[in-house]
């Protein structure tokens, strides 16, 4: 459940990159309440129950390199960039570093979660 959470999380990331450009290159504006706020809502919901997961899974497992405090900063900055990146007149680079940020957290705990399960093989 982790893992597949963690890595649609990794999809969405990506997806919000090609979401900005294309908004840019298109040069339009997203209806806020028929697309923002929907696609927003649903990820909002998707990242409780990962940081859920993970708090479970970090006070269990106790390991090293993830702790509380990064999962609960990436749930905040993925939350601000899948709304920015609906905009065209967000920051390109900060919203590339947003991006960078997060997926660099989301792939830190898969690397981690793949090496535990190759361990109990």
């Amino acid at each position: 459940m982790l893992q597949a959470l963690t890595e649609e999380l990794l999809d969405e990331c990506k997806e919000c990159w090609q979401r900005f450009l294309k908004m840019r290159e298109t040069n339009t504006s997203p209806d806020f309440f028929a697309d923002v706020k929907p696609h927003a809502n649903l990820y909002h919901e998707k990242l409780l129950a990962w940081k859920s997961e993970v708090d479970i899974w970090i006070d269990q497992e106790k390991p090293k390199y993830i702790h509380k405090i990064q999962i609960q900063n990436a749930v905040d900055a993925m939350d601000q960039l899948i709304v920015q990146s609906f905009y065209q007149k967000t920051s390109k680079k900060r919203l590339y570093q947003s991006i960078q940020s997060v997926t660099y957290t989301l792939e830190n705990l898969q690397r981690i979660l793949q090496k535990d399960d190759s361990d109990d093989q």
